[in-house]
């Protein structure tokens, strides 16, 4: 395990490192998420073991530090990876994110883009949350979730995987994350990715395309439709996510 002091307080993003050849793999995971769970099986497959990897958990994240009072917006995060990536001698590497680590990747890669060599987004958000969207902040105050029973109840909802993560966040990054999620970045994440002149590609689960898809095609996106999965595609569908990941263009 390595890490990086990526605020003025010592807080600490924290990753599993595999040994290779660079450019980097960089793997991030999703909201309330860590990812050695859901991407260490992918990074051992006998196809991609020999590039340097690294699996990254967001600052309020799985064995990351979680501070109380930072903001966690999208452009925090992307700027504490970035701190991080810096520290780990990381430069053009091969950003894969999952989720909301899809929407920071897209931000890493639009203010920091000495890091990113290419993008592999993994079903990540693009847009903002619609109107009506019944996620973290939809359901409760920041007060309800952090002090009241919200969080016990959201993590008996989500399911015991994504429970068995959940937990680890931090509340107040868990909720101040998802908020800004669900609010997006200015510009969208969206505009941000075709406006981006690396090589990037969208998987998706076969049968849930992402909004747009001939815009993204003629910004130079490539989209690929997984079968049989949902939305964790490299949990629901190993050998077509690997494949994905060894030989998209």
């Amino acid at each position: 395990m390595r890490e990086a002091k990526v605020r003025p307080d010592g807080s600490r993003i924290r990753w599993v490192e595999i040994a290779g050849a660079e450019p980097a793999r960089v793997y991030l995971h999703g909201l309330g998420a860590s990812s050695a769970p859901y991407f260490a099986a992918a990074v051992a497959d006998p196809t991609l073991v020999g590039r340097r990897s690294l699996l990254v958990d967001l600052l309020g994240h799985g064995i990351s530090d979680r501070p109380v009072d930072a903001g966690y917006t999208l452009e925090d995060h992307a700027d504490w990876v970035a701190t991080a990536l810096d520290v780990a001698g990381v430069r053009d590497a091969e950003v894969i994110g999952h989720s909301m680590g899809g929407a920071v990747a897209i931000v890493l890669a639009a203010r920091h883009p000495r890091l990113v060599g290419r993008l592999l987004l993994v079903d990540a958000n693009l847009d903002p949350y619609p109107p009506g969207h019944r996620g973290i902040a939809a359901r409760w105050t920041e007060d309800e979730f952090v002090h009241g029973d919200g969080r016990e109840r959201h993590l008996r909802r989500v399911g015991r995987h994504w429970a068995a993560t959940m937990r680890l966040a931090g509340p107040e990054a868990l909720y101040r994350s998802a908020l800004h999620l669900g609010r997006g970045t200015t510009p969208s994440m969206r505009e941000l990715l075709v406006g981006l002149e690396i090589p990037r590609a969208y998987l998706h689960p076969a049968g849930a395309a992402p909004d747009d898809v001939a815009g993204l095609v003629a910004a130079g996106v490539e989209v690929v439709a997984v079968p049989d999965c949902g939305h964790n595609i490299m949990l629901d569908n190993p050998e077509a996510f690997v494949a994905a990941v060894r030989g998209w263009k």
